[in-house]
C-alpha cells in the first residue's frame, strides 16, 4: 500500500491538486445531492487526501462518483478552486476500468452507454433508441410503458432517427476520443 501514490496520480491525470483542500465544507453545502452520496464531497476529497488504496477502492465503489451531475457548484463555493467535477469524471473512469461498481451506479452508467450509443450511431440524440438501449441494459421493460404512446401522440418521440449523413465522422470523432482517453489514462 504505497501512500500517496494515488494523489499523484489523480494530480497528474487530472491536474487536480487535492491536498489544497482544507475542509471547509463548502463543497458539501453547496451539492444539492449531497445527502444522497455516500460520501459528500468534502468527505470524499478527505479520503483523497489520505492516499491509501483502501479509501481510494472506497471512493471507486461509493455512488457518490456517480450522482455527480457536474453542476460545479462545489467548484463555485470553493476558496481554493479545486475542480471536484474533473475528479469525478476521472474517477467514474477508474470505476469501470477496475469494474469497482457500486450497485446504485449500474442504471447510470447503463444510461450514459445508452446515450453515447445513440449519438454514435445516429449522429444526435434518438429518443427511442436511448429509452429501448437503457430498457435492456437495465431489464426494466415494462417501467414508463404507459407514458410512450401519450408522448407518441404529442409528438414528443419519433419512430425512426433523425438523418445523420456524415457517419463516418462519427466514428472518427469516437475512435479519437477513445484514442485520447486510452493516453490520458495509462
Amino acid at each position: 500500500m504505497e501512500k500517496n501514490h494515488n494523489i499523484s496520480d489523480l494530480q497528474l491525470h487530472t491536474g487536480v491538486e487535492v491536498v489544497r483542500c482544507y475542509q471547509c465544507g463548502k463543497c458539501s453545502a453547496g451539492c444539492v445531492l449531497a445527502s444522497e452520496m455516500n460520501f459528500p464531497p468534502s468527505y470524499l476529497m478527505r479520503l483523497l487526501q489520505t492516499g491509501t488504496k483502501e479509501n481510494y477502492d472506497k471512493i471507486l465503489l461509493s455512488n457518490s462518483i456517480w450522482l455527480c451531475l457536474n453542476c460545479e457548484n462545489c467548484l463555485g463555493r470553493c476558496p481554493m478552486e479545486i475542480d471536484i467535477p474533473k475528479l469525478m469524471d476521472y474517477l467514474r473512469t477508474q470505476s469501470v476500468k477496475e469494474n469497482k461498481l457500486h450497485p446504485d451506479s449500474k442504471p447510470i452508467l447503463a444510461f450514459h452507454r445508452s446515450f453515447l450509443d445513440s449519438i454514435k450511431y445516429t449522429g444526435r440524440l434518438y429518443e427511442v433508441g436511448l429509452v429501448a438501449a437503457f430498457k435492456f441494459r437495465t431489464f426494466r421493460l415494462a417501467q414508463d410503458m404507459a407514458i410512450a404512446p401519450v408522448m407518441y401522440l404529442k409528438g414528443k418521440l419519433h419512430i425512426f432517427p433523425e438523418k445523420f449523413n456524415d457517419r463516418k465522422r462519427m466514428k472518427r470523432i469516437f475512435a479519437q476520443t477513445i484514442e485520447n482517453t486510452k493516453t490520458d489514462n495509462p
